[in-house]
């Protein structure tokens, strides 16, 4: 009978290995699986907000802005962050009125592409971090998937003048 309990210890610790490494191979799944959501929802807030940039040109502020909308929204993905901060830029050189609809919808675009960009950021970091632990490296856990990136780009909210309240 004494056997029986090494039997029974070594299968309680083969167990409870077993289930720490499913467990982390689940996180390191669910925390991927986030960071590449984050990113869709990033890339449809970007094209959101290039597009009211492209309306708002079209209707009021010109060439420029334009030029700097269509790029981002034509950007290739190796292009895009620089194409995002030059259309930053443009916004960030015109006056916008909160109170006209379309430069109202740039600036609520603008705060949703801050907030999109923000959470993307965290699940990034997040994924890396767990794919960074020796133990999920040793055992290549995350090798299914590609190295999760940041999207670095410069904060997307649009200031207001001082005697305008914002919306």
């Amino acid at each position: 009978m004494p056997g029986m309990w090494w039997v029974v210890g070594t299968t309680l610790v083969v167990a409870l290995v077993a289930a720490y490494l499913i467990w982390t191979a689940g996180r390191v799944e669910r925390l991927q699986g986030r960071a590449e959501l984050a990113a869709r929802a990033l890339d449809a807030h970007l094209l959101r907000r290039a597009a009211a940039a492209a309306v708002l040109a079209e209707r009021r502020y010109g060439v420029e802005l334009y030029a700097a909308a269509r790029i981002a929204l034509d950007a290739h993905p190796d292009e895009r962050e620089a194409a995002e901060n030059d259309l930053t830029r443009q916004l960030r050189a015109v006056q916008l009125d909160p109170a006209d609809p379309d430069c109202e919808a740039v600036i609520a675009a603008s705060r949703r592409l801050a907030l999109a960009r923000q959470v993307h950021t965290d699940l990034v970091r997040d994924a890396r971090a767990a794919r960074r632990r020796p133990l999920v490296r040793l055992l290549r856990m995350g090798r299914r998937h590609p190295w999760p990136r940041y999207f670095d780009i410069d904060d997307p909210t649009l200031t207001l003048p001082a005697d305008v309240p914002a919306g």
